[in-house]
């Protein structure tokens, strides 16, 4: 069985009830829902939140001990956390997948938005599709792991 991290960070843990105008109105219980359909048998969902940076970053070295995979969005910590970035560079140097996930599109809003120091190091980026940015990036993890 494949398990895919699915990592989330700061204030995802309000999704359903924090602007809904840009997150949308389902919360992450909706989310590993949608994902655990998505999966199919043979893949397991382990999604996860955390307003603590270095609890993800932990979550990441756990990725790298257990060859695991992960779909994150750094949610804030995009921006400007460069302890997160490394971490997340620990995963794709060890060979794994890591796709930066955002709901809503960073380069439609704020400037401040624009610059992500993750995404120089993920394997690849979704945003601006809401739930569906992370079903995409599942689908790539699910078709990629069984290459």
């Amino acid at each position: 069985m494949t398990t895919v991290l699915v990592l989330n960070g700061p204030n995802l843990g309000r999704l359903g009830s924090r602007e809904p105008d840009v997150y949308g109105s389902a919360d992450l219980v909706a989310l590993r829902t949608a994902l655990e359909a998505d999966a199919g048998d043979g893949t397991r969902i382990d999604l996860r939140q955390t307003d603590d940076e270095g609890e993800l970053i932990g979550w990441l070295h756990e990725a790298v001990d257990s060859g695991t995979s992960v779909i994150l969005n750094p949610a804030a910590f995009t921006h400007y956390s460069y302890g997160l970035r490394d971490a997340a560079a620990m995963v794709t140097k060890a060979g794994l997948l890591l796709v930066e996930v955002h709901l809503s599109n960073p380069h439609a809003r704020e400037a401040f938005r624009h610059t992500s120091v993750i995404s120089g190091v993920a394997t690849g980026v979704i945003a601006g599709f809401g739930f569906d940015s992370y079903r995409l990036a599942l689908d790539l993890v699910v078709r990629r792991s069984a290459e």
